[in-house]
């Protein structure tokens, strides 16, 4: 928590959709950081110290998202992470989420009321 609001570490490639995130966050109450990539990340995640983390898919390489929910999990990611993509339902019938240490999926474009939901049910907001 960053002044009283739970932080929502977002990592994407496309900087409209980091933009649209920010404004919804913002906008319900959540404090926003975010970093444009997988390798930026890594050192974004620490500074942020986040209570829930998204993550797109695809960014710099098709797996670029996944490599890095991995290398956030083995350096102590004790966080609920959710994934971000465009192919969504079909991600979630493809990937086993326990297996990947992540608690769900976002469809893009990420429905607004979608997200708070998750975001409430999961940090109890």
């Amino acid at each position: 928590m960053r002044d009283g609001k739970f932080v929502i570490f977002c990592v994407d490639d496309d900087p409209d959709v980091l933009d649209s995130l920010q404004v919804v966050l913002e906008a319900n109450g959540y404090a926003f950081a975010s970093a444009p990539g997988a390798e930026a990340a890594l050192a974004a995640y620490q500074q942020a110290q986040p209570d829930l983390v998204v993550v797109d898919l695809m960014m710099e390489e098709v797996d670029a998202g996944i490599g890095l929910v991995k290398r956030l999990k083995q350096e102590g990611c004790r966080v609920p992470v959710f994934m971000l993509s465009a192919v969504g339902q079909a991600l979630e019938g493809n990937i086993d989420a326990r297996d990947l240490g992540i608690d769900g999926v976002f469809q893009k474009p990420v429905q607004t009321q979608d997200l708070l939901n998750t975001l409430s049910a999961k940090l109890r907001k």
